[in-house]
Order: C-alpha cells, then sequence, then structure tokens
C-alpha cells in the first residue's frame, strides 16, 4: 500500500500546475462575468491625436499541462485514476486549442512592426512608343471617319457582307441598352456622398472634447449614459474599451447594436429593417447537452416585445464570442444566404448550422409553418477588411453590422479603426447611431 499511495502521488504531482513563467500566449483563462470588462471587436477618415493603452487585460497565462504517459507497471486503481483525469481535462484542452490558433494569430499580428514602403513609378511611354501610337491626320493606316485600323475597317465590312447575322446581334444590343438605360433611371443608384461620406464623418472640435473626457481617468467611476429600453448603464469604467488597444465588452457592443436599430426607425427608408441579436443570444441558443436549445430563447422575438416579426427583417446579425475574438453571423434572409464574417479569416461551420435550424424551429414555432433553408446558401465572407492587430476583433464585428445595415460595401480597414473607436464613443454619449 505504501508503494501505491507513493505511485499516486507522484502521478497527481505531474497534473499540479507550476506558477506562471514568461510571456506570450500559451493556454488562455477568460474570465466569464457580467461586470464591465475589456475584451476584444477606399475611404479616408481622421485618427485620434491621442492614444493610450488600456491597463486592463483579460488575458491569464497559464504553463501548459503535463501529458499522461502509459505506464503499464502501474496498478489497476491507478491506471483508473489516470484515465479519469485525462477524460476531465479532454474537453476543456479541446476548447482551448480553438482559442490557442486565434491566440497565435493575435500574438504574430502584435509582432508585425509597422512599416512604410513608396509607390515606385515607372515610365510607360517613350519616344518610339509615342511615334508609332501618333493619330497622324495624313497616314493612310487610320480611317479618320471611323477612327480604325485600315484592315480592321476591312475585314468588319467583309464580315458584315457576309454574315448578316451581325447586324440582327447589333440591333439587339443596341436595344438591351436602351432597356437596361430605362431600367436605371426606375431604380437609381445612392447617391455618392450617402455611401462614401456618412460613414466617415468626423467629429467637431467640440465632439472630440466630449469624448476626451469621457475617456480621462476622471470620469471611472461616473455614471455617463443609460440606455432605458436595454437597461444598459455607461460609466467611465465600461467606455474604456473604447480606448485605444483595449477589447470590447458587452455592454459597449450591446448599446451600439441598440442605436442601428434605433437609427433605422427613424430613417426606414435610408436604412435595411434588421434585427440585431445581443451578444448572450448565441451564447444561450448553442448550450446544452446537444450543443442546441431553441426553448432557451423562444421568447426573445415574440411579436409583443419586438413589434415586428423576425422574420419581416432583411438581415438579422448575430455576434460571435470565441472566447477571445468577436465574430458576426448573419441570417441574410434578403439574399437567402446564411453568411459568417470574421477579420481574421476563420470559418465555423457549426455555427451556420446552428443558426439554420434556429430559422426553422423559430417560424414553426410564431407562424406554425414549415421553412425549407436546405437552399439557403452559407458563406464564409473572405471579401470583407481584416484586422492587422491583436485587439480590434470588436470594433470590426459592430462596423460589420453598420455597414451592413446601410446596403453598402464594406469601404473601410485597419486605419479607419482609430476613428471608429472615437466615434463609436460619441454615439453612445449621444444615444444616437449615425
Amino acid at each position: 500500500m505504501g508503494a501505491l499511495t507513493s505511485n499516486r502521488n507522484k502521478r497527481a504531482a505531474e497534473f499540479q500546475p507550476s506558477p506562471p513563467s514568461g510571456s506570450g500566449y500559451n493556454l488562455l483563462y477568460v474570465a466569464k462575468k457580467l461586470k464591465p470588462s475589456p475584451s476584444s471587436s477606399s475611404c479616408k477618415a481622421p485618427t485620434p491625436t491621442k492614444t493610450s493603452r488600456s491597463s486592463v487585460s483579460r488575458l491569464s497565462l497559464y504553463p501548459q499541462q503535463g501529458t499522461v504517459k502509459d505506464d503499464k507497471a502501474a496498478s489497476g486503481s491507478s491506471s483508473i485514476e489516470e484515465v479519469e483525469m485525462v477524460e476531465d481535462e479532454k474537453e476543456d484542452i479541446h476548447r482551448s486549442g480553438e482559442a490557442q490558433e486565434i491566440a497565435a494569430k493575435y500574438r504574430e499580428l502584435d509582432q508585425k512592426a509597422p512599416s512604410t514602403s513608396s509607390e515606385v513609378v515607372s515610365e510607360l511611354t517613350n519616344g518610339k512608343m509615342l511615334e508609332l501610337l501618333s493619330l497622324n491626320r495624313e497616314s493612310k493606316v487610320f480611317d479618320v471617319d471611323r477612327g480604325l485600323p485600315v484592315h480592321k475597317k476591312l475585314h468588319q465590312e467583309s464580315a458584315e457582307k457576309r454574315d448578316p447575322r451581325l447586324r440582327r446581334l447589333s440591333f439587339s444590343i443596341e436595344l438591351y441598352e436602351t432597356k437596361r438605360a430605362l431600367l436605371m433611371q426606375s431604380h437609381p443608384a445612392k447617391k455618392k456622398e450617402d455611401v462614401t461620406e456618412a460613414p466617415f464623418m468626423p467629429l467637431t472640435e467640440d465632439e472630440e472634447e466630449m469624448v476626451d473626457n469621457a475617456l480621462s481617468n476622471s470620469y471611472r467611476r461616473k455614471i455617463l449614459v443609460t440606455h432605458e429600453k436595454s437597461n444598459i448603464t455607461i460609466t467611465g469604467e465600461v467606455l474604456q474599451c473604447l480606448r485605444p488597444r483595449a477589447w470590447l465588452n458587452d455592454e459597449v457592443i450591446n448599446v451600439y447594436l441598440e442605436l442601428l436599430k434605433e437609427r433605422e426607425n427613424r430613417e426606414p427608408k435610408k436604412f435595411l429593417k434588421c434585427h440585431f441579436f445581443n451578444t448572450f443570444f448565441y451564447k444561450k441558443l448553442a448550450s446544452g447537452r446537444t450543443g442546441y436549445d431553441y426553448k432557451s430563447v423562444r421568447r426573445w422575438t415574440t411579436q409583443k416585445k419586438l413589434g415586428y416579426g423576425l422574420l419581416e427583417c432583411d438581415k438579422i446579425f448575430v455576434p460571435i464570442h470565441k472566447e477571445i475574438h468577436w465574430c458576426l453571423a448573419v441570417i441574410n434572409k434578403k439574399e437567402g444566404k446564411f453568411q459568417y464574417l470574421d477579420s481574421l479569416r476563420g470559418a465555423d461551420k457549426k455555427v451556420l448550422r446552428v443558426l439554420a435550424k434556429y430559422v426553422t424551429d423559430e417560424v414553426k414555432d410564431k407562424t406554425g409553418k414549415d421553412i425549407d433553408v436546405t437552399s439557403w446558401d452559407q458563406e464564409f465572407v473572405t471579401d470583407l477588411p481584416n484586422q492587422e492587430n491583436g485587439f480590434d476583433c470588436g470594433m470590426f464585428m459592430i462596423k460589420y453590422a453598420d455597414f451592413y445595415s446601410r446596403d453598402i460595401g464594406l469601404c473601410f480597414n485597419q486605419e479607419h479603426m482609430p476613428y471608429f473607436r472615437l466615434r463609436t464613443a460619441k454615439e453612445i454619449l449621444r444615444l444616437k447611431a449615425d
């Protein structure tokens, strides 16, 4: 028994965590708490004149755990004990694998030093090229009336004589062009300023001063605003996550998404009809033993609570939190697809499968009808702005939702993030999204 006890103590010692040491991303532990804490989201835009670093970090570093080696000489009870310990940790190790992969990307982005490059302009023409391309009226090589080289003119005339179908084709092209012009007149494009200027309007001096004061340390303990509908209070401490290099928290993200919905209600003709779930919706939906629990979110979308039917919306936005990384999923009813947007170009098929099942259950529950979404595309959007650091994923996520609700392209990049942080702070302080 003494030897058996000694063997157990040795194996137990192998699983004892050693004190944290070194720096960098190892196995990550993310504190899950509801109180405010920083967490992680061609056009030109202004940049903030002041920079600062957040003194709050949500990462805790732990050393790699030891591995269990097969010991044929161990007693039966010791072996069972080892297997049980491994099984208990297997699920945690599996979950941490994805977090480690994201953390590795963050580390790689953070280590990249900013660099500048100058454009190299090459001369495309010289004296000989200009001489060959010059249009000399006295030259016999070009036909002045038609603007075509002689050999092309002869070839075209020969073809027209040889094949009268070309003339019919030319008429069809003109007809289609006329129809297209009439269609464009009946569906005018959005004004250029609506697409390129509205999302990038610079802050006024008064707005910059207001944001600067709200983000200062002297305002940390003050209540800045309270959003009555969502019952979310924004203090100076909560708003600190909009300072440079900080990770966005749930309160800021959820209030901002509420403001996007209120913006749509003010100007319904200017924005798509959308619904914005908060950051807790998907976590609740994907809970339970099977990884799917519709009953837990069934009452979130009643007609009485929303004032509209969920599937009346063109797009439904679902924030996805990957432990240390924010992504966005979209139920795009307008185009009949499920979309996944990740600023690190990740792809999570499970998210889209869960949302597809959710749409089916939601329609059945609210209308009693069946809907077939098997024909809907599942798109992992790749043509989108990517983050180039380890802390702006939350900002990218909320701006994906902002621009998609405007029904415009994602015409921003990493350089706009400092401006978007200031703009988001201003909009939250005024409880109005522009």
